[in-house]
């Protein structure tokens, strides 16, 4: 049994997880901005932190470098994100992050990275004036996660309206924009193929049903009649 951090600043987010991982046996403890997780890390070391990058008072990546520069970063972190860049996924790990995981994170790659984590133990702590030092190499998989898009299936059904929408998209618009513009057409594309079955569309995508309510709703996706079990 492990003590984890989870830092979030979305409600949801922080409830999904803390469920998850306690049923795993582990105790969760959750921060919704940085201020909580310094305030926590002061109390006391984690076993592991799952660290959000994009939060209103400090961003993730800021929080990771005051803890490295503090010599408290003695936890394995992993960052989260639905929207950061290669750039900005190279440059938490520089600093000591041990993963990096996509939102909306899929169950077995989030128990895959916590596993590793615990395993790997406590990184060990910058010398004072050095530059900090990744707990693990900058991995292919890791850094691109950042910035991978779900993959399309390769079965024809409907690819010609989703290569029709897909297509539309701006590139003279914001990454975040397009990314999210780009994840609508693939989940209404699973949800047509699929006749609407939440169930079926969460085994594809690999998401847990309650998590992809949400992203459904966050993305603005009309269920209508099509919502199935």
């Amino acid at each position: 049994m492990a003590t984890i951090l989870v830092v979030d600043d979305e409600m949801g987010i922080r409830e999904l997880l803390s469920e998850i991982l306690s049923d795993e046996g582990h105790v969760v403890e959750a921060a919704e901005n940085a201020q909580e997780a310094r305030e926590f890390r002061l109390r006391q070391a984690p076993d592991l932190v799952l660290l959000d990058i994009w939060m209103p008072d400090t961003d993730g990546v800021t929080l990771l470098k005051e803890w490295a520069a503090q010599g408290q970063l003695t936890m394995p972190v992993i960052m989260m994100s639905g929207h950061a860049t290669i750039d900005t996924a190279v440059e938490a790990t520089k600093i000591g992050a041990l993963n990096f995981l996509e939102k909306p994170i899929a169950l077995q790659k989030l128990l895959k990275a916590v596993e590793q984590g615990l395993a790997r133990g406590n990184p060990a702590p910058a010398a004072p004036g050095a530059a900090p030092k990744p707990a693990l190499p900058v991995s292919s998989a890791a850094v691109a996660s950042a910035a991978s898009l779900p993959m399309l299936a390769n079965d024809g059904i409907g690819s010609g309206a989703l290569a029709a929408q897909t297509a539309s998209i701006s590139f003279d618009i914001p990454l975040r924009d397009a990314r999210d513009a780009f994840e609508r057409a693939y989940f209404e594309y699973h949800l047509a193929r699929e006749n609407g079955s939440m169930t079926r569309v969460a085994e594809k995508t690999g998401l847990e049903r309650t998590h992809l309510y949400r992203k459904l709703k966050q993305l603005g996706v009309d269920l209508g009649k099509n919502k199935g079990e």
